[in-house]
Protein backbone atom coordinates (compact mmCIF):
# COMPACT_ATOMS: atom_id res chain seq x y z
CA UNK A 1 0.00 0.00 0.00
CA UNK A 2 2.65 2.41 -1.08
CA UNK A 3 0.83 4.82 -2.56
CA UNK A 4 -1.38 4.91 0.03
CA UNK A 5 0.87 5.59 2.57
CA UNK A 6 2.33 8.58 0.54
CA UNK A 7 -0.66 10.50 -0.07
CA UNK A 8 -1.29 9.55 3.80
CA UNK A 9 2.07 11.23 5.20
CA UNK A 10 1.95 13.92 2.82
CA UNK A 11 -1.26 15.39 3.94
CA UNK A 12 -1.24 14.37 7.60
CA UNK A 13 1.58 16.13 10.46
CA UNK A 14 4.28 13.85 11.94
CA UNK A 15 3.17 14.45 15.36
CA UNK A 16 -0.64 14.00 14.46
CA UNK A 17 -2.57 11.45 17.02
CA UNK A 18 -4.08 7.89 15.06
CA UNK A 19 -7.58 9.96 15.58
CA UNK A 20 -6.30 12.68 12.93
CA UNK A 21 -4.93 9.94 10.64
CA UNK A 22 -8.20 7.98 10.29
CA UNK A 23 -10.40 11.07 9.83
CA UNK A 24 -8.09 12.14 7.13
CA UNK A 25 -8.45 8.68 5.52
CA UNK A 26 -11.83 8.49 6.25
CA UNK A 27 -13.53 11.66 6.23
CA UNK A 28 -11.26 13.89 3.75
CA UNK A 29 -10.23 10.39 1.61
CA UNK A 30 -6.35 11.83 1.03
CA UNK A 31 -6.18 8.30 -0.56
CA UNK A 32 -8.63 8.63 -3.21
CA UNK A 33 -10.44 5.77 -2.58
CA UNK A 34 -14.14 5.43 -4.18
CA UNK A 35 -16.83 4.50 -1.45
CA UNK A 36 -16.38 4.68 2.72
CA UNK A 37 -16.02 1.00 2.78
CA UNK A 38 -12.30 0.98 1.02
CA UNK A 39 -11.98 4.42 2.72
CA UNK A 40 -12.54 2.17 5.88
CA UNK A 41 -10.39 -0.80 4.86
CA UNK A 42 -7.52 1.70 3.79
CA UNK A 43 -7.37 2.93 7.21
CA UNK A 44 -7.63 -0.15 9.30
CA UNK A 45 -4.80 -2.06 6.62
CA UNK A 46 -1.98 0.91 7.15
CA UNK A 47 -2.71 1.07 10.65
CA UNK A 48 -1.92 -2.80 11.03
CA UNK A 49 1.04 -2.29 8.46
CA UNK A 50 2.54 1.29 9.98
CA UNK A 51 0.93 1.96 13.23
CA UNK A 52 -0.16 5.81 11.76
CA UNK A 53 0.46 6.82 15.96
CA UNK A 54 3.14 8.44 16.82
CA UNK A 55 2.97 6.80 20.44
CA UNK A 56 4.32 3.33 18.80
CA UNK A 57 8.08 3.06 18.74
CA UNK A 58 8.10 1.78 15.23
CA UNK A 59 5.79 4.39 13.68
CA UNK A 60 7.35 7.81 15.64
CA UNK A 61 10.76 6.43 14.07
CA UNK A 62 10.05 5.75 10.74
CA UNK A 63 7.92 8.69 10.08
CA UNK A 64 10.96 10.50 11.35
CA UNK A 65 13.33 8.81 8.54
CA UNK A 66 10.72 9.11 6.03
CA UNK A 67 10.42 12.69 6.29
CA UNK A 68 14.29 12.86 5.94
CA UNK A 69 14.96 10.41 3.42
CA UNK A 70 12.81 10.64 -0.11
CA UNK A 71 15.21 8.14 -2.12
CA UNK A 72 15.04 5.50 0.82
CA UNK A 73 11.53 5.80 1.32
CA UNK A 74 10.29 2.25 -0.65
CA UNK A 75 12.49 0.67 1.91
CA UNK A 76 11.88 2.49 5.41
CA UNK A 77 8.62 1.17 4.18
CA UNK A 78 9.17 -2.33 3.69
CA UNK A 79 10.99 -2.80 6.89
CA UNK A 80 7.97 -0.83 9.13
CA UNK A 81 5.61 -3.23 7.44
CA UNK A 82 7.77 -6.50 8.15
CA UNK A 83 8.14 -5.84 11.67
CA UNK A 84 4.70 -5.63 11.74
CA UNK A 85 3.21 -8.28 9.28
CA UNK A 86 4.18 -11.79 10.40
CA UNK A 87 2.25 -12.75 6.77
CA UNK A 88 4.37 -10.16 5.08
CA UNK A 89 7.82 -11.60 6.90
CA UNK A 90 7.12 -15.04 6.33
CA UNK A 91 7.93 -13.96 2.66
CA UNK A 92 10.77 -13.07 3.10
CA UNK A 93 13.15 -15.54 3.00
CA UNK A 94 12.21 -16.96 -0.77
CA UNK A 95 12.49 -13.37 -1.98
CA UNK A 96 16.29 -13.20 -0.27
CA UNK A 97 17.96 -16.28 -1.37
CA UNK A 98 17.10 -15.48 -5.17
CA UNK A 99 20.32 -14.02 -6.81
CA UNK A 100 19.45 -11.28 -9.10
CA UNK A 101 17.51 -11.76 -12.36
CA UNK A 102 16.31 -14.96 -11.17
CA UNK A 103 12.90 -15.35 -11.61
CA UNK A 104 10.15 -15.83 -8.11
CA UNK A 105 7.96 -18.75 -8.24
CA UNK A 106 5.01 -18.96 -7.58
CA UNK A 107 5.64 -21.96 -5.27
CA UNK A 108 8.05 -20.44 -3.45
CA UNK A 109 5.82 -17.96 -2.07
CA UNK A 110 2.76 -20.02 -1.61
CA UNK A 111 4.65 -22.44 0.24
CA UNK A 112 6.70 -20.11 2.41
CA UNK A 113 3.13 -18.61 3.68
CA UNK A 114 1.47 -22.20 4.14
CA UNK A 115 4.46 -22.77 6.12
CA UNK A 116 3.56 -19.70 8.41
CA UNK A 117 0.13 -20.32 9.10
CA UNK A 118 -0.64 -24.29 8.57
CA UNK A 119 -3.82 -24.96 7.48
CA UNK A 120 -5.76 -21.92 8.18
CA UNK A 121 -5.93 -20.57 4.65
CA UNK A 122 -7.53 -21.93 1.81
CA UNK A 123 -5.85 -22.21 -1.44
CA UNK A 124 -8.05 -18.87 -2.81
CA UNK A 125 -6.81 -16.79 0.21
CA UNK A 126 -3.40 -18.40 -0.42
CA UNK A 127 -2.76 -17.02 -3.55
CA UNK A 128 -4.42 -13.75 -2.61
CA UNK A 129 -1.87 -13.28 0.40
CA UNK A 130 1.12 -14.24 -1.99
CA UNK A 131 -0.07 -11.83 -5.17
CA UNK A 132 -0.35 -8.56 -2.91
CA UNK A 133 3.23 -9.91 -0.78
CA UNK A 134 4.96 -9.74 -4.30
CA UNK A 135 3.63 -6.76 -4.79
CA UNK A 136 4.83 -5.33 -1.35
CA UNK A 137 8.25 -6.68 -2.89
CA UNK A 138 8.25 -4.84 -6.17
CA UNK A 139 6.81 -1.52 -4.31
CA UNK A 140 10.30 -1.54 -2.10
CA UNK A 141 11.94 -2.33 -5.19
CA UNK A 142 13.34 -5.98 -4.80
CA UNK A 143 11.16 -7.47 -7.71
CA UNK A 144 10.13 -6.52 -11.13
CA UNK A 145 8.27 -7.60 -13.53
CA UNK A 146 4.76 -7.62 -14.62
CA UNK A 147 4.39 -10.92 -15.22
CA UNK A 148 7.17 -13.15 -13.98
CA UNK A 149 8.65 -11.76 -11.32
CA UNK A 150 12.41 -11.42 -11.12
CA UNK A 151 14.55 -10.44 -8.28
CA UNK A 152 16.40 -6.88 -8.58
CA UNK A 153 19.09 -5.76 -5.65
CA UNK A 154 18.05 -2.79 -3.69
CA UNK A 155 20.42 -0.13 -2.79
CA UNK A 156 20.20 1.32 0.97
CA UNK A 157 20.62 4.72 2.11
CA UNK A 158 21.93 5.53 5.76
CA UNK A 159 18.61 5.77 7.12
CA UNK A 160 17.40 2.59 5.98
CA UNK A 161 20.34 1.37 7.23
CA UNK A 162 19.14 3.34 10.82
CA UNK A 163 15.93 1.76 10.54
CA UNK A 164 17.26 -1.56 9.82
CA UNK A 165 19.48 -1.20 12.68
CA UNK A 166 16.82 -0.26 15.07
CA UNK A 167 14.21 -2.91 14.71
CA UNK A 168 17.38 -5.34 15.68
CA UNK A 169 18.03 -3.13 18.31
CA UNK A 170 14.51 -2.98 19.81
CA UNK A 171 14.59 -6.98 19.31
CA UNK A 172 17.73 -6.92 21.47
CA UNK A 173 20.51 -7.30 19.36
CA UNK A 174 23.61 -5.53 19.53
CA UNK A 175 26.84 -4.77 18.36
CA UNK A 176 27.67 -6.52 14.86
CA UNK A 177 25.20 -8.71 14.91
CA UNK A 178 22.78 -5.23 14.08
CA UNK A 179 24.35 -6.14 10.67
CA UNK A 180 23.16 -9.41 10.44
CA UNK A 181 19.31 -9.13 10.99
CA UNK A 182 16.62 -10.02 9.09
CA UNK A 183 16.19 -6.12 8.85
CA UNK A 184 19.44 -5.95 7.43
CA UNK A 185 19.59 -8.81 4.95
CA UNK A 186 16.38 -7.24 3.28
CA UNK A 187 18.93 -4.27 2.70
CA UNK A 188 21.00 -6.53 0.06
CA UNK A 189 24.64 -5.35 1.27
CA UNK A 190 27.12 -6.76 3.52
CA UNK A 191 27.88 -5.69 6.94
CA UNK A 192 31.04 -3.76 5.46
CA UNK A 193 28.98 -1.54 3.04
CA UNK A 194 26.08 -1.41 5.87
CA UNK A 195 28.95 -0.24 8.55
CA UNK A 196 29.87 2.62 6.10
CA UNK A 197 26.08 3.34 6.27
CA UNK A 198 25.66 3.47 9.47
CA UNK A 199 28.75 5.84 9.72
CA UNK A 200 26.80 7.85 7.30
CA UNK A 201 24.28 7.98 9.65
CA UNK A 202 25.69 8.52 12.46
CA UNK A 203 26.99 12.11 10.48
CA UNK A 204 23.33 12.79 9.94
CA UNK A 205 22.74 12.38 13.94
CA UNK A 206 20.28 9.50 14.00
CA UNK A 207 22.73 7.10 16.31
CA UNK A 208 25.92 7.02 17.48
CA UNK A 209 28.93 4.51 16.49
CA UNK A 210 32.28 3.30 17.70
CA UNK A 211 33.87 1.02 15.31
CA UNK A 212 37.54 -0.53 15.79
CA UNK A 213 39.62 -3.36 16.66
CA UNK A 214 36.50 -5.60 14.97
CA UNK A 215 34.36 -3.95 17.72
CA UNK A 216 30.91 -2.05 16.60
CA UNK A 217 29.04 -0.18 19.45
CA UNK A 218 25.68 1.40 18.26
CA UNK A 219 24.36 3.99 20.58
CA UNK A 220 19.92 5.31 19.52
CA UNK A 221 19.79 7.48 22.46
CA UNK A 222 19.32 9.87 19.59
CA UNK A 223 16.10 8.43 18.43
CA UNK A 224 15.06 6.15 21.12
CA UNK A 225 13.75 7.28 24.40
CA UNK A 226 15.90 6.08 27.85
CA UNK A 227 12.65 4.11 28.66
CA UNK A 228 12.73 2.30 25.19
CA UNK A 229 16.33 1.55 25.62
CA UNK A 230 15.68 -0.22 28.54
CA UNK A 231 12.56 -1.97 27.40
CA UNK A 232 14.99 -4.11 24.58
CA UNK A 233 16.94 -6.69 26.33
CA UNK A 234 20.93 -6.59 24.42
CA UNK A 235 22.55 -9.47 23.47
CA UNK A 236 25.83 -9.36 21.40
Amino acid sequence: MYSELQAVLSAVSSDASREVYASAIVEDNVAGKHTAATRGSTNQRLGELYGLDPSITLFRVFRRFWEADQTGRPLLALLCSLARDPLLRATAAPILVLREGEELGRQQMTEAIREATGNRLNDAILDKVARNASSSWAQSGHLVGRVRKLRKIVEPTPLSTAHAIVLGYLLGVRGAGLLETLWAAVLDAPPEKLTFLAIDAKRIGVLNLRHGGGVLEIDLSPVLTQEEIRGSHGTD
